[in-house]
């Protein structure tokens, strides 16, 4: 299994990882293949269709927006997101696009990208096509992306590849299930986030794993500061007011550190924050997606703010510990919730947290692989039902009670002696089964549940 932690957390923007960073990557990648093959000078056209969920919700979830900025040459994890909304708009007004910060082409949004609201294409549902035209109107070059959650892109010469874009060198721990994860640790002494760390050492050294996830939590929390102390309302027509401002100011003033509810109540608050962030379109971490965005940092500041003896190490070995359960996600089933429901995201999130926070509290192995168990088991059948498409109503509040699910799977674990019925890898074939039992209109297309229920009331 080549997916790194690096992989699982990406810098990005809001509001989602599938619908917005995905296709920001795929239109950048299509720009640079242009310019790879010498086409980018004869250029004069871009078309993009997009089909499946993209074609369904790709408004309320920017990737409209997302696919502009991605043409202009743009990336998820380097994009300004204060200047994003203008940018698209000039565009839009001027009818003409800078193509890979190079040309100007002509570019009209309105008949330049396609949304096919009935069409997906074989392979995911989160699919894109982009062709790009002579002056002549002949077809230069044309190629097809897939977005299959937290940010991953695939192109059609990729389907069904494990590898996500690291060197092959030859890892010290393979593991493919959770199974054979336990027993490299029965048989090394290692714990979960020992064999992630020992693994990402095969493609960088233990200086930039730890400066590169030292980097992510800081991201984390200037995300969880800007929610903190922003208000107003959210974009895309809802009128959902910001309440994480308000919130932390009711907690200041309340303040009591012998209240453990209200310790709970400023992970609810962190978690809030952060999505609140992402539906605004602000920098946010996947984690391992935007829709679910809010569980891992809210968690792990519980650990940092709450948890005697948290430092950096910690924060460190938080997020190994949770790649390794979050890979066995991508493996085996899918952090998307185009795919599989909100399952996917949420409560692959929630089973991250869970097994990361069980290993900082001092959990063993055992421990880990039960909590991050609980955490997913007592999400399954989760929906995907966006109103509106947009990633607000129920996506923010779901983000707050996952990161409470979390912390009680984890010290629910850790005071147990991780013996339990079912195992995480049972847990994670049922969410994939599930998923694919699971009705369409459940599947983040905003037509089902919630989505439709609160437009009829």
């Amino acid at each position: 299994m080549t997916i790194s932690a690096f992989d699982l957390f990406k810098i990005g923007i809001g509001p989602s990882s599938s619908h917005t960073g995905g296709p920001m990557t795929a239109a950048h990648l299509f720009t640079e293949l242009l310019r790879t093959e010498a086409l980018l000078p004869e250029v004069q056209r871009v078309q993009v269709d997009l089909f499946g969920s993209l074609g369904v919700t790709g408004h309320g979830h920017g990737t409209v927006k997302a696919v502009l900025l991605g043409l202009e040459g743009e990336q998820p994890h380097l994009v300004d997101p204060t200047s994003a909304d203008a940018r698209v708009a000039a565009i839009g007004e001027q009818h003409s696009l800078k193509l890979a910060d190079e040309q100007h082409i002509a570019f009209d949004p309105e008949t330049d990208v396609l949304l096919h609201r009935g069409q997906r294409l074989d392979y995911h549902t989160n699919g894109m096509r982009f062709s790009a035209y002579s002056s002549s109107g002949e077809v230069m070059r044309t190629r097809e992306y897939f977005s299959v959650g937290g940010g991953f892109v695939l192109d059609e010469d990729q389907i069904g590849s494990e590898t996500v874009d690291l060197p092959q060198t030859p890892m010290p721990h393979p593991f493919d299930t959770a199974d054979q994860l336990l027993e490299i640790c029965r048989s090394t002494g290692l714990s979960f986030s020992d064999v992630i760390l020992a693994n990402e050492l095969s493609w960088r050294s233990e200086e930039e794993v730890r400066a590169g996830l030292l980097e992510i939590w800081s991201v984390m929390q200037d995300t969880i500061r800007r929610g903190t102390t922003t208000g107003g309302i959210l974009p895309g027509g809802l009128s959902v007011r910001r309440r994480a401002e308000r919130q932390r100011e009711l907690l200041e003033k309340a303040d009591d550190p012998t209240d453990r509810l209200g310790t709970m109540e400023w992970v609810t608050l962190f978690a809030l924050a952060v999505n609140e962030e992402n539906a605004a379109g602000g920098r946010v971490v996947t984690a391992p997606t935007n829709g679910a965005a809010g569980i891992i940092p809210a968690v792990l500041k519980y650990y940092v703010d709450f948890v005697p003896g948290a430092d950096e190490d910690g924060v460190v070995r938080f997020l190994l510990a949770a790649t390794a359960v979050g890979a066995l996600f991508k493996k085996n089933a899918s952090i998307s919730g185009a795919e599989v429901g909100c399952q996917g995201e949420v409560g692959s999130a929630c089973a991250m947290a869970a097994g990361a926070l069980a290993e900082v509290l001092g959990g063993t192995p055992e421990q880990v692989e039960n909590a991050a168990e609980i955490g997913i088991e007592h999400n399954l059948g989760l929906t995907c039902d966006p109103v509106g498409g947009l990633v607000q109503i129920p996506c923010i509040e779901r983000n707050a009670v996952g990161a409470m699910k979390a912390i009680t799977a984890a010290r629910m674990a850790v005071r147990g002696d991780g013996q339990h019925h079912v195992s995480l890898d049972i847990a994670i074939k049922t969410m994939r089964d599930t998923g694919a039992d699971m009705m369409d209109k459940y599947k983040e297309t905003a037509r089902g549940g919630l989505a439709l229920n609160v437009v009829e009331c």
